[in-house]
């Protein structure tokens, strides 16, 4: 009798609405966060020459998990004509109805309001780069159906941590800056690529676009090209900021970690492209653990 009053009490059904909300800023899947996380910790770190304060540092992980999530619920919201047709997005909340439209962009809203309240309490320029970064955020999903290109502009609005790292420690952002976003531009297309490809075929099925079905069967050799790139930015960010062995024995390392990802996708599996996708996370570990004990050292 007391497990029905508390059901009619509305216990059960909030739990399971907690839930489905829960699913659709995938808070049960932190990869993304972590692949967002890495370059916001690399920009902070070079921008305050070592440890950031501790406020900064809490304002901006804590942007990158709300920003982060909004961009998965309003990605969700643009895709669910597209999420029901492809496999591995076809039991998302959205897809399946257990949460409405509404019920998203409400979600969507309060994050996006939480994160900018945070941003608020940061300097005068910070504020405003961070209503670009909205935009970006909130445009990102609809490119699919219009270029084959949305990982490209995927990089462009979750790396924009990036100036705003800068802008939030330095008052500016220096030219540094904008190379690191453009290697967190490259490293982004090239992860997202590997996801691309885990649904090529169902997105071709349901046409929408992506730098997968762009790059067709020349994928590989690409992906080559623009993981090549996003050493040569990394590069020319460490000459600018005078790193030393710590950050380029970390870019060894990291290489060896992108090579890793081709053998494992070499026969373009889905699961193998899922893979080598999730192991960017340790690419962007590597660099940061590097670029700290770098500067570390040097303030020693």
């Amino acid at each position: 009798m007391g497990y029905e009053r508390y059901e009619e009490a509305g216990g059960p059904r909030w739990r399971e609405r907690l839930g489905q909300y829960w699913k659709l800023v995938r808070g049960d899947r932190p990869i993304g966060v972590l692949l967002l996380l890495w370059p916001t910790w690399w920009a902070l770190w070079l921008a305050a020459g070592g440890m950031p304060p501790w406020w900064t540092l809490f304002v901006f992980t804590a942007g990158v998990w709300l920003t982060r999530s909004a961009g998965c619920v309003i990605n969700d919201y643009a895709d669910r004509w597209l999420d029901p047709q492809v496999e591995r997005t076809r039991g998302r909340p959205l897809a399946t109805g257990a949460v409405s439209g509404r019920e998203a962009l409400a979600v969507f809203a309060v994050l996006m309001l939480v994160a900018f309240a945070l941003v608020l309490t940061l300097n005068r320029l910070t504020v405003w780069l961070s209503v670009i970064g909205l935009f970006l955020a909130a445009s990102y999903p609809y490119l699919k159906r219009y270029t084959y290109l949305p990982q490209v502009y995927l990089g462009l609005a979750f790396g924009w941590g990036i100036p705003m790292a800068f802008a939030s420690v330095q008052g500016e952002v220096p030219a540094v800056a904008w190379v690191l976003y453009a290697a967190n531009i490259l490293w982004a297309t090239a992860y997202d690529t590997w996801y691309a490809m885990v649904d090529r075929e169902d997105d071709l099925r349901a046409g929408s676009k992506s730098t997968a079905i762009l790059f067709g069967d020349l994928d590989l050799a690409i992906q080559g090209v623009l993981y090549a790139l996003v050493f040569v930015a990394l590069y020319l960010v460490g000459r600018q900021a005078g790193l030393g062995i710590c950050y380029w024995a970390s870019m060894g390392i990291a290489s060896l970690l992108v090579i890793s990802q081709f053998w494992m996708a070499r026969h373009r599996e889905r699961e193998a492209c899922f893979r080598a996708f999730l192991h960017n996370n340790w690419v962007g570990a590597v660099v940061f653990v590097g670029l700290a004990l770098d500067l570390a050292r040097r303030t020693a």
